[in-house]
């Protein structure tokens, strides 16, 4: 049963639609579904409940006055896992037999190329016609752990440039993989010297420890266990990375704390606590207020820099302030 689909219009149509008449168009044919969401492109991602929806959904031929057109997803109703046992090192089509009433569609093998020959390996790869992936599954009387399968990322052989392949590549020139140079190939290279065209590091493009492909590996294992697009799961690593020049502690939330506008306090009685000398840019300071007491013989206690503490720190009610070396 497919769960997953697309109701797409004509030159993007669905934009000039309300999203109430889309909800109220939707719900009323086949009742509440699980999620309605808007894909970049504009079309709708309808992920229904149970096998009627399934079925009433393409019988959607209209919102509001546009035509639309309503198509199972092609990736979204499909999962893929991996199993590995060295019992089954034989014919696939037996394997294959053994699981389909599993929902298994498919099955391939994993082979590694050694001294250029390709060898076969444990490893099988199973295509799961439904979304949710299984934690096992049985051949005759034997278990076998399933495991999500997180395919390499695309790099086309032609540009270099990861996210599709050379037969959709839309560049005019060659790129080497080696040194990064056009109009030729890694094979014909003769620099002695190799960088990387996505990251310009000292080493080829197909270099697996390549930050760049670390990410696009990171990004392929959020949209596999998130069960989302390649653009929302780059969107979600993206959105948990560092942005550089910008330090880790002013990327989090302050939490527990309350600002409180010291401009107020005109009391000439510490004017070293509030000097840049001792608020430097290379010194980090943790600030606790509390509103509720602050007041002009409070504001040294109140205002503690984690380097700089009163010395008694709350162990008595005159504490000591540093760097005035007053007691208040």
């Amino acid at each position: 049963m497919p769960k997953f689909f697309v109701i797409s219009s004509d030159k993007s149509s669905l934009k000039f639609v309300s999203p109430i008449v889309i909800y109220k168009t939707i719900t009323g044919l086949i009742g509440e579904v699980s999620n309605i969401k808007k894909l970049n492109n504009g079309h709708l991602l309808i992920e229904v409940k149970n096998k009627q929806q399934s079925e009433n959904i393409t019988q959607l031929k209209k919102i509001g006055e546009f035509q639309v057109n309503v198509a199972v997803h092609r990736s979204l109703n499909h999962s893929r896992g991996v199993i590995s046992e060295r019992e089954f090192q034989r014919d696939l089509e037996d394997i294959l037999d053994c699981l389909k009433d599993q929902k298994v569609i498919a099955v391939r093998r994993i082979t590694i190329k050694r001294n250029n020959q390709i060898l076969p390996t444990k490893h099988l790869i199973l295509t799961f016609n439904t979304p949710t992936l299984p934690k096992s599954v049985k051949i005759t009387y034997i278990n076998c752990p399933v495991k999500p399968y997180i395919p390499d990322p695309l790099r086309c052989f032609k540009c270099q440039k990861f996210g599709h392949t050379i037969t959709a590549c839309r560049g005019d020139k060659e790129i080497c993989a080696r040194c990064s140079l056009p109009d030729h190939n890694s094979k014909n290279c003769s620099s002695t010297t190799a960088k990387c065209y996505n990251c310009e590091g000292d080493h080829p493009a197909y270099f697996r420890s390549c930050p760049r492909y670390k990410e696009e590996k990171e990004i392929q294992t959020v949209k596999i266990t998130k069960n989302v697009s390649f653009p929302e799961g780059r969107k979600i690593v993206n959105d948990r990375t560092p942005k550089p020049g910008l330090s880790y502690s002013s990327a989090l939330p302050l939490r527990g704390t309350s600002s409180i506008d010291v401009t107020g306090f005109t009391t000439p009685r510490y004017p070293s606590v509030l000097s840049p000398s001792v608020f430097s840019s290379t010194s980090v300071y943790c600030f606790f207020f509390f509103p509720s007491r602050v007041g002009e013989g409070a504001l040294h206690e109140k205002l503690s820099p984690l380097c700089l503490l009163p010395a008694s720190h709350g162990q008595q009610n005159t504490p000591t302030c540093w760097p005035c070396v007053a007691t208040h």
